[in-house]
């Protein structure tokens, strides 16, 4: 089932796939950083296991270290940014009806990639 996928800010793997959850680890390059997106039919919950991460979630901003987590609800506009000089990697839980790609509405994206 692992199976990873490069992006321009990063790479994420997916670990673990099932109807009701999915998992993977997101890991982001120096000075890169996810859309800013949300999702409608699922939720997520990140998991600091390498770096400092910055979360942008709704109208706050805040920096996560290693072994802390935030619960993204559905709907959430949310960001995941490396503003350091390594690599940060999370630990993403999905949990909701639908877990595609396709789900991503994107509202900022340093790469012009449209939903």
């Amino acid at each position: 089932m692992n199976y990873s996928e490069n992006r321009p800010w990063g790479s994420f793997t997916h670990l673990y796939d099932t109807k009701y959850t999915k998992v993977k680890t997101i890991t982001v390059q120096p000075h890169q950083r996810l859309s800013l997106q949300s999702h409608k039919q699922r939720s997520e919950n990140w998991t600091v296991v390498k770096g400092i991460a910055t979360i942008w979630l709704d109208d706050t901003i805040k920096d996560l270290n290693i072994g802390e987590s935030i619960f993204i609800k559905v709907g959430s506009k949310h960001r995941l940014e490396n503003k350091t000089d390594e690599i940060i990697e999370i630990i993403e839980v999905q949990t909701g009806t639908y877990f595609g790609e396709d789900d991503i509405i994107r509202y900022e994206d340093d790469y012009n990639r449209n939903q």
